[in-house]
C-alpha cells in the first residue's frame, strides 16, 4: 500500500530542491511523476516549481477548489503515475489532503508533500495541520538560524527588515520577506 508523506520545515530548508530531486530520481528510472504547485505562488511563474539553487520543473497549478483526486485519477488513467509530488503543501485544504490520502489508498500512488508547518505567527496552516493529522510518514527537513541552532520559526519582515507581527496568513515571498529562526531569536525579533 502506498503512503502519504509530509516533509515540513521552516523557510529555506531546501524543500523544493528535495522535491525536484525526488521527481528526477523516478524519471531517471523511466517512471512518470506528476508535480503540483499552488496557483497562488507564482514566484517562479504559474505552474512552475523552482528551488533557490536553480533547479526547476513544470507543475500542475492547483487552487483550493480543485479536486486533486479526480485530476490525478485522470492523469493516472492516461499513463501510469509512479509518484505525485506537492510543493508548498501548506496551501492545501483539508479536503484536498483527504483527496491525496485517497490517491495513496485507492490508486496506490505514493504522495510526497513538501511545505511549511507554521506561518509567521507560529500558527498551523490548514494544509499542514491536515497533513500532520493524516499523513502516514512525517519528516522534518532542517535548516539553521543565524545562531547555528535549528530554525523552526518563520519571521516575516517588512521593507525595513523589522519583524511584522500582524497581517494575512498568506503573503507570498522569499528571502526578502521571511527569515528562518530558532524560537529564541524569533521571540527576540518580535520584542524589538
Amino acid at each position: 500500500m502506498s503512503k502519504v508523506y509530509f516533509y515540513y520545515s521552516a523557510m529555506n530548508a531546501g524543500k523544493s530542491t528535495v522535491l525536484l530531486q525526488s521527481s528526477y530520481n523516478y524519471q531517471e528510472r523511466g517512471m512518470r511523476t506528476s508535480i503540483f504547485a499552488p496557483a497562488v505562488d507564482q514566484r517562479a511563474g504559474l505552474g512552475r516549481v523552482a528551488s533557490r539553487i536553480g533547479l526547476s520543473a513544470a507543475a500542475n497549478p492547483f487552487t483550493p477548489t480543485d479536486d486533486l483526486f479526480k485530476i490525478i485519477e485522470t492523469q493516472h488513467g492516461e499513463a501510469k503515475l509512479a509518484c505525485v509530488l506537492i510543493d508548498e503543501a501548506q496551501f492545501l485544504t483539508r479536503p484536498q489532503v483527504e483527496q491525496l490520502c485517497r490517491v495513496a489508498d485507492e490508486l496506490d500512488i505514493p504522495v510526497l508533500c513538501y511545505g511549511l508547518r507554521t506561518d509567521f505567527q507560529g500558527q498551523l496552516f490548514e494544509g499542514s495541520g491536515a497533513l500532520l493529522a493524516l499523513a502516514d510518514d512525517l519528516s522534518e527537513l532542517k535548516t539553521i538560524c543565524k545562531c547555528g541552532r535549528k530554525a523552526t520559526m518563520n519571521l516575516r519582515v517588512g521593507p525595513d527588515g523589522r519583524a511584522v507581527r500582524e497581517g494575512a496568513q498568506v503573503e507570498i515571498g522569499g528571502n526578502e520577506r521571511y527569515v528562518a529562526m530558532c524560537r529564541r531569536h524569533y521571540r527576540e525579533a518580535l520584542s524589538d
